[in-house]
């Protein structure tokens, strides 16, 4: 058994999700959690969203230092904490946790389209997270309109209507 599968093992273990394991050149081994989500279901009352806090992140790190102590994993320093607003969506459930929300999107290279209405060096989206029409894979809407700035009129014209990707 790998170290990613004991510590996804031991924070699943003790009630957590895990969001994100990192491991970098310097020795650090960052793991990020959350508590699991869990859709509401028609009907009944929404469940109350549950936050992580420093306490839990106490855990989780006292936990993992002895386990990875006895699997004699090389680190130097171990941070435990939560993903914040800078969450990454990885799984699934992640996209349906978060339909209709507010997302960025930052590509590794840009699109390289031309002759559309998207700029060939653009690499930063922000948009709605919806699902595509299929009802398999998911779409981000968004509009290259400027916000508002405070204070400003706001036009009477009908806004463009939002690009896909």
């Amino acid at each position: 058994m790998t170290w990613q599968d004991t510590v996804e093992q031991t924070v699943t273990g003790l009630g957590f999700d895990l969001v994100d394991l990192e491991r970098s050149a310097g020795g650090l081994l960052r793991v990020t959690i959350d508590w699991p989500w869990a859709p509401s279901v028609p009907g009944q009352d929404v469940p109350e969203e549950k936050f992580v806090t420093v306490e839990d992140c106490e855990k989780i790190t006292r936990q993992l230092q002895y386990l990875l102590e006895v699997e004699n994993v090389d680190y130097r320093r171990l941070e435990v904490g939560s993903p914040g607003i800078d969450r990454p969506l990885k799984k699934e459930v992640d996209y349906v946790r978060f339909e209709g929300q507010m997302v960025d999107i930052t590509l590794k290279a840009p699109i390289g389209v031309t002759g559309s209405d998207i700029s060939a060096n653009r690499k930063k989206f922000r948009g709605t997270l919806e699902r595509a029409a299929d009802g398999v894979q998911w779409q981000i809407v968004w509009s290259d309109a400027p916000e508002p700035k405070p204070g400003q009129r706001v036009s009477k014209k009908r806004p463009p209507a939002p690009l896909q990707a």
